[in-house]
């Protein structure tokens, strides 16, 4: 798995004209599922993002987790995360999972989130989302469960 975090004061998810997801303070989370993903990849993406210490502390220094301010998680569906462009221009995207799932694993990271106490909000799986966000810092993190970057 692997996505890409940001720490956000507002981020919003709109399909078709209505908002399906919208948060305050917290993480603006971009979720890619690869291809051969499985639950140790889940759990590894789920520890790893809700114990990002990417929120400043008293001192100012970025020592806290969204889970220790009791922030909020926005998860954006995103299999573009697989996308290579090594080769030519137009991506490839024969890592990314397949569809279905894709979907199953978005969804239980979803859960887990929630499980976890974090108000979660979501994007649509496979819809065409426009997202919009606060991007506070800016803070920026890339996270992939097989540590290849």
């Amino acid at each position: 798995m692997r996505a890409v975090v940001q720490r956000v004061t507002e981020g919003k998810v709109v399909v078709e004209g209505q908002t399906v997801g919208e948060i305050n303070k917290g993480l603006l989370v971009l979720l890619g599922v690869g291809d051969g993903d499985d639950e140790k990849d889940l759990e590894y993406m789920v520890d790893k993002v809700l114990g990002l210490r990417i929120f400043e502390d008293e001192n100012g220094k970025m020592n806290l987790s969204v889970m220790d301010i009791k922030g909020e998680v926005l998860v954006v569906s995103q299999f573009t995360l697989y996308g290579d462009v090594r080769k030519g221009k137009r991506p490839s995207f024969t890592s990314s999972a397949y569809p279905d799932i894709a979907e199953e694993y978005y969804e239980k990271f979803i859960n887990r989130c929630r499980e976890k106490g974090i108000k979660t909000e979501h994007g649509v799986f496979g819809a065409h989302m426009d997202v919009s966000l606060v991007n506070s810092g800016p803070v920026t993190i890339l996270i992939d469960s097989k540590k290849t970057f």
